[in-house]
């Protein structure tokens, strides 16, 4: 072992703390009121400058740093609704503040538009008796897109209906399906989290056309009817048919689609390409747009010209032999429409580029062994960007000021911790929202330059009355024996060191996953807290593989999944063995997703190690699992017939020992249930004995009451074979 990077609530430091009697009910772990919470809300920035607004109960308020004011009241508002004949509310909404006066809120289906000078109240999206989904309202105009099933619907406020998008069968005007227009595509990686993108002065849409028809669909079955039915999804496995994908541009004005052109031949690699960061010019007339092989090793900035869908130019490529992941579009300079900056892993780790539009690099703009995770804004002259990076610590999110000419980076956020950060629109303050191991989250007003800092909000600890555990994060050698590894450990409260508790090894392990942070409550839950109340150690640990330590600490684990996360998790077990505390004869494992499949794996591996595992939704062979993130990591089965083989748990069921519990929703389209079925036949085969349980009308994850039943039954099976 290592160092220790942060103790709370440990032995000696805080004997007060302990004081507290008061131990968490299995019903009160999905209580918010258990959770920070931020009493002032909506908090933002108004205009230009450096107003602030935000809620407070049933009030708004603006104003400075120094003095706030209260300026809507929701008796004021809700006045204004029953004059306009329009449904009241009972608190106040979400508000989006555009200026000083105008206001935007969503109200009964409808998205509202309000003018406190004036008061004058506006319906922007009209209410419809169906709900819209994934509404994108434009700006500076008055219209506003929304897909209903899988038709793409386009609108103007003023003139109602421009267009609609939907495959129709010729015969019949049937929607065809398998075509889906308007909504996210790529099963949602790359940074994809919608499919229609105004252009900034909202006279042009593009969006997403998606066709799966060519994919094999999924039978799910529903069993909440009286005959069960079936209800598919399309879901490209590794090494099958993907779908394809393009890109439409509609002009509002011109009332004129063209799609672009991003197949330069037609080779079915050409039409199965991952198009993403999709992202307009500051002046509507180009779009850009990553186009990534589906082999996910080659990436190409493409810009296509609006008006004719055309290839203008390209800009550059990325090559790397493991993989290429372009998560990010591109972010125009606000003084200089022909440069833009661009997020890449090229150097080893996640940093800023400069580029003119032309393709010509201008330089690297920010260096160093640590991650850039996003862009946030400019100021308005131009001279400076906001970023998020862990340069500080690994374990937490920093905010900086980089000089645009320099690279000279300034940290806005000195507090450690995990920040989320809003930048004034002309840079000179931010509204700075954290919280660390000490703070359950406080709320910052600050000026860029450093001359003000004002705290807006502490937010109380919600469980100061409780009998709190020990939490604390460490670091200790990868199976490598040289890189540090992050650990979160959990002990129960007043730990007696000479006592030997039953520990529970809490695992992901998956890229795009962090589960130690410096955050309130170390990144952990009130699960984890209620198993260390009743006596259990809980430890974490972020092998490699997992995010925000660099390409190498990431991409080691491609075409081997499992193996160097297994290595690593392994040397959590060894350091927890050599603590007098932890009883190495009661330990279990316990993970969910691709957690399932580590949980599963370090059970069969080590039998002698754990007696228990829980493994939810747990990913069986790679095989089964879709295209966009199994090739990334694995290649497809025909490419690395070895490593699939490798990876799967179906051969291994005849090493399982002792007590496994497997826990799946019968109705999951990302970790398809044939992962499970066909694990416990395995085991069948193998003559093993294993548990298993099925909630029968839940995705992915359980969510909603019912995980409560979920917390209970891995808690019981603890009790029982555990502890």
């Amino acid at each position: 072992m290592k160092k220790i990077f942060v103790l709370t609530a440990a032995l000696g430091t805080a004997v007060t703390f302990f004081a507290q009697t008061r131990m968490l009910t299995s019903d009160q772990l999905m209580t918010r009121s258990l959770y920070p919470s931020i009493e002032l809300r909506n908090i933002q920035f108004v205009g230009n400058g450096s107003q602030l607004a935000y809620t407070h109960g049933d009030t708004l308020f603006v104003g400075s740093a120094k003095r706030m004011r209260p300026r809507l009241s929701l008796s004021q508002l809700n006045q204004v609704l029953s004059l306009a004949h329009q449904d009241t509310l009972m608190w106040m909404p979400e508000l989006t503040m555009l200026n000083e006066s105008e206001l935007q809120f969503q109200a009964a289906g409808s998205l509202m538009h309000y003018d406190m000078e004036r008061r004058t109240l506006k319906e922007v999206v009209r209410r419809n008796r169906e709900y819209r989904e994934n509404l994108d309202v434009a700006p500076q105009t008055s219209r506003y897109a929304y897909t209903d099933g899988s038709a793409l619907i386009i609108c103007d406020a003023e003139g109602g209906e421009l267009k609609t998008y939907c495959d129709r069968d010729s015969l019949n005007g049937d929607i065809e399906p398998g075509v889906v227009y308007g909504q996210s595509v790529h099963r949602n990686e790359f940074g994809i989290e919608k499919g229609t993108f105004w252009s900034p002065k909202g006279t042009r849409l593009a969006f997403y056309r998606m066709d799966q028809r060519m994919v094999t669909q999924y039978p799910i079955v529903n069993t909440a009817v009286r005959v069960a039915e079936e209800a598919p999804i399309y879901y490209p496995m590794a090494g099958m048919k993907s779908h394809e994908v393009t890109v439409g541009v509609y002009d509002c004005d011109r009332q004129k689609t063209v799609y672009l052109h991003t197949r330069q031949d037609t080779s079915v690699g050409e039409r199965e390409a991952y198009l993403t960061n999709v992202t307009w010019s500051p002046d509507e007339k180009y779009l850009y747009i990553a186009k990534l092989n589906r082999e996910q090793n080659h990436m190409v900035l493409e810009c296509y010209d609006a008006e004719t869908g055309l290839l203008s130019r390209r800009l550059f490529e990325e090559r790397n032999a493991r993989y290429v992941e372009p998560c990010d579009g591109l972010h125009f300079l606000p003084k200089a429409d022909d440069e833009f900056l661009w997020l890449s892993r090229r150097d080893g780790y996640n940093h800023v580029y400069r580029y003119r539009t032309d393709g010509t690099l201008v330089g690297q703009l920010t260096h160093g062994d640590f991650e850039v995770s996003e862009i946030i804004g400019f100021d308005a002259r131009g001279r400076y960007v906001f970023l998020y990076a862990n340069k500080e610590s690994v374990v937490g999110r920093y905010a900086y000021k980089v000089d645009l000419a320099t690279g000279e980076m300034t940290l806005m956020t000195p507090e450690h911790g995990t920040h989320s950060v809003t930048v004034s629109r002309d840079g000179g303050l931010i509204i700075d929202r954290y919280s660390n191991t000490e703070t359950p989250c406080n709320v910052v007003v600050a000026a860029t330059d450093g001359r003000l800092k004002r705290l807006l909000y502490q937010a109380e600890n919600p469980l100061a009355d409780y009998a709190m555990p020990g939490i604390r994060i460490g670091t200790l050698k990868a199976s490598d024996a040289k890189t540090d590894l992050y650990y979160r450990m959990i002990t129960p409260p007043g730990l007696d060191s000479s006592r030997r508790y039953p520990t529970i090894v809490y695992v992901y392990g998956g890229p795009h996953s962090q589960l130690v942070t410096d955050s309130w409550l170390a990144g952990a839950n009130l699960y984890f807290m209620y198993l260390a109340q009743q006596g259990y150690v809980v430890f974490t640990l972020d092998n490699r593989g997992t995010s925000n330590r660099g390409f190498e600490f990431e991409s080691c684990i491609h075409r081997h999944l499992g193996d160097i996360q297994l290595a690593d998790q392994m040397e959590g077990v060894h350091y927890l063995s050599s603590l007098p505390f932890v009883d190495t004869d009661r330990m279990g494992v316990e993970g969910w997703s691709f957690g399932g499949f580590m949980t599963i794996t370090m059970k069969l591996a080590h039998p002698e190690v754990f007696k228990v595992a829980c493994a939810g939704g747990p990913v069986i062979d790679w095989k089964w699992y879709e295209i966009m993130y199994g090739e990334r990591y694995m290649d497809t089965p025909q490419e690395n017939p070895e490593g699939y083989a490798a990876a799967s748990l179906i051969g291994k069921a005849d090493r399982l020992q002792g007590r496994l519990l497997v826990i799946h929703g019968a109705e999951d389209p990302v970790v398809m249930w044939q992962n499970s079925l066909e694990f416990i036949d395995a085991c069948i085969d193998a003559g093993r004995q294993v548990d298993y349980f099925v909630y029968p009308h839940h995705q992915h994850n359980v969510l909603g009451r019912d995980r409560l039943h979920l917390f209970a039954k891995m808690f019981d099976y603890y009790e029982t074979f555990l502890k």
